[in-house]
């Protein structure tokens, strides 16, 4: 399996408009981050988990070509704003995608693309099939997704887990019995707003609290601030398996021949 962050950055993204920090005026390309997304791909499906303002510049920097499914974890415009630019994979495949969410999160999205779910539809409106997420394990194209309930202050939301991958972004709290779906985790994907304490997502001294219980091999931070500092200052105050994650990282998961298969890319 193979993971690619699309978006690494908070709803503002990095640079944040107007903003003159030292971040946002940084050159490394490492601090300049779209609003927070994961491709996830294996041999037989490609997923993507949330559809934010930059949906599409995303899809065509990663040169993604097929994508079967999209997992919402909820509805704020930062994780469904882009979703209209579904239609070039429904031209392509010839169908609707499948869209994966809780009941209220539908009703938003129906909401902001009522156009799509008309009953008199205007020719070449994108095309979705919305389905359920109540908690139950999910299986998209033979690929089992485990729901984990989390909470955005007081907004229940989802992170999913597949198989030795967990992504958990936009949370403040992982109730006791949810934290348990989380142990043996390999590679934890996990929000990391700034320093400071945050009223609806984990800062950093938050975060690592959850890595060193948790115990993943790996761990990746996303969902990142512009007041969290430039890229490569934050790397050098983390743990060895702890890594501020950036745009068009990837790296998969899995074991080839009994030896782990973890290799990274990225500029």
């Amino acid at each position: 399996m193979k993971i690619t962050f699309l978006g690494t950055g908070t709803s503002q993204g990095v640079p944040v408009i107007t903003c003159d920090c030292d971040t946002c005026r940084s050159d490394d390309p490492k601090d300049k981050r779209l609003r927070t997304s994961v491709l996830i791909e294996t041999e037989d499906v490609t997923l993507v988990i949330d559809a934010g303002p930059d949906f599409r510049q995303q899809m065509l920097r990663a040169g993604v070509r097929k994508l079967d499914a999209i997992l919402l974890t909820h509805e704020h415009k930062d994780h469904i704003a882009g979703m209209d630019d579904v239609r070039p994979f429904n031209f392509r495949s010839h169908r609707a995608i499948d869209i994966f969410a809780e009941k209220r999160v539908q009703e938003a999205v129906k909401r902001e693309y009522s156009y799509v779910f008309a009953e008199l539809k205007y020719p070449g409106m994108p095309q979705m099939n919305l389905h359920t997420i109540d908690g139950s394990i999910l299986d998209i194209c033979g690929l089992k997704i485990i729901p984990i309930r989390i909470y955005h202050y007081r907004l229940p939301i989802y992170g999913f887990r597949i198989d030795d991958f967990t992504y958990i972004t936009d949370a403040n709290y992982i109730p006791e019995e949810e934290k348990k779906k989380l142990y043996g985790t390999r590679f934890l994907v996990i929000n990391t707003l700034h320093k400071r304490k945050h009223i609806s997502h984990f800062n950093l001294e938050e975060a690592l609290a959850i890595i060193k219980e948790v115990s993943p091999e790996k761990t990746y931070l996303t969902h990142i601030s512009h007041t969290m500092g430039k890229h490569y200052e934050i790397q050098e105050e983390l743990p060895g398996n702890v890594f501020l994650a950036y745009d068009t990282l990837s790296f998969t998961t899995g074991r080839t021949k009994g030896r782990l298969n973890d290799e990274v890319t990225g500029p």
